[in-house]
């Protein structure tokens, strides 16, 4: 994440305690304890474990973890719904866990807003008056609330249905108002709890799919819950993932999934389809030996194959853009001719793709040719770097048998 995006939210040894003894459990765990020596001998079950960490503005930030991890106890703690029992949270630079009473209600009514697992919404008003129910409670009057709540009806897709009742609607579309009730109120950061696990898989899928259409256009810096490590893997820019109320790791997919902190991470993630994740950026060689057209000709070209044990390397101008690539035997046919350059040689209709493609999406590729894949900036072209098929090969260990078999057969040829 980029270092100099702006702090939206940031946790400092945060603790949450459940229990009658909060004081001297609080104690043990600063000592050291564990949670089952806290719940054995101060009767008090620790919810949160000392967690730190920042959420960057716009980001979609997930934090997963199994039933009784702390997930949904912690984003609770973040606007507070559950007081913390030690430890900070703040919100574009302000302590939260220092406001008042009213002053934490006017952040929940203008910068944050919550959707909620199980809809929460009130069976015997319209689906309009339900959305625009939060702008009521902050006293807007009736015709600027409706027409808020009409206007976030409609970002969601469900203009037609404003005037039906919660039970008239679907799963799906039930919590689509509860995702625009969130939105009336323009808030800052989206708390979502396990928002979509009710729903049916289809519905959760076109969910998560409306979700990220929604976030490419809003910006919102949103913190979403869940237990479903694909549904993590889809939605966060980056994932932390909890157990037993301590933070194991946080990251963005690819770093958990190439760079597992602890060995619960690796089992956790050991099932997870990793061509769909792990892109060329992580695989690629970065500053490869080059061929360089116009100073390299074939002797050249030769002497650098020699050197690296190579036999195809890719060929740039003298701005670093990427040309294609040039095969031992066909500089050993042009040296042989005396020819001067390797214009003639250089195969150009070979694979090229940017540092976030998938190992998924380069399978194709590597398919169809024995070459490496060449690894470019999208704008300039330069080459950044090069993915052997070897490399992919090794990384991609969840593919089915038939493309493995097309992979080894491409890297033993090549």
């Amino acid at each position: 994440m980029e270092e100099n995006r702006p702090i939206k939210i940031k946790v400092d040894d945060l603790v949450l305690i459940f229990g009658k003894n909060k004081e001297n459990a609080l104690k043990m765990l600063k000592e050291g304890a564990t949670k089952k020596e806290i719940l054995s001998k101060a009767q008090c079950t620790v919810g949160v474990n000392r967690a730190n960490f920042e959420i960057y503005e716009g980001e979609f930030f997930v934090i997963m973890g199994l039933s009784g991890s702390g997930k949904s106890t912690l984003l609770r703690c973040l606007n507070r719904l559950i007081e913390p029992t030690a430890g900070d949270v703040y919100v574009n630079g302000e302590n939260i866990t220092r406001k008042n009473h009213k002053e934490l209600l006017d952040v929940r009514r203008t910068e944050m807003s919550m959707v909620f697992q199980k809809f929460g919404l009130l069976p015997h008003r319209t689906i309009v008056e339900n959305v625009a129910f939060g702008l009521e409670l902050r006293g807007e009057d009736k015709q600027s609330r409706e027409k808020k709540a009409l206007e976030a009806i409609e970002t969601v897709g469900l203009q037609g249905f404003e005037r039906q009742n919660p039970a008239q609607l679907s799963g799906g579309m039930q919590q689509r108002v509860g995702l625009a009730r969130a939105l009336t109120n323009d808030p800052e950061v989206l708390l979502m709890d396990e928002a979509f696990s009710a729903l049916d898989p289809l519905i959760k899928t076109e969910m998560q799919d409306e979700l990220l259409g929604l976030q490419s256009k809003l910006r919102k810096t949103v913190v979403f819950v869940t237990h479903d490590l694909d549904e993590a893997i889809k939605l966060g820019d980056r994932i932390v993932i909890m157990k037993d109320g301590i933070i194991e790791q946080i990251g963005t997919a690819e770093e958990i999934l190439t760079n597992p902190a602890t060995p619960y991470i690796e089992a956790f993630v050991k099932k997870v389809d990793r061509k769909t994740i792990i892109t060329a950026g992580s695989l690629m060689h970065e500053k490869p030996t080059v061929v360089r057209f116009g100073k390299d000709g074939p002797e050249g070209t030769l002497r650098k194959m020699r050197a690296t044990g190579l036999d195809v390397l890719p060929v740039v101008d003298d701005q670093q853009g990427f040309l294609g690539f040039v095969w031992v035997n066909d500089a050993l046919q042009c040296a042989k001719a005396e020819e001067k350059n390797v214009q003639r040689i250089i195969l150009t209709e070979v694979p090229a793709v940017t540092t976030e493609v998938t190992v998924e999406e380069m399978l194709p590729l590597i398919s169809a040719t024995r070459s490496p894949i060449a690894v470019i900036d999208k704008e300039s072209r330069k080459l950044l770097g090069i993915v052997s098929q070897n490399a992919v090969v090794i990384e991609a260990t969840r593919f089915n048998e038939q493309d493995i078999t097309k992979l080894k057969e491409n890297a033993n040829n090549s």
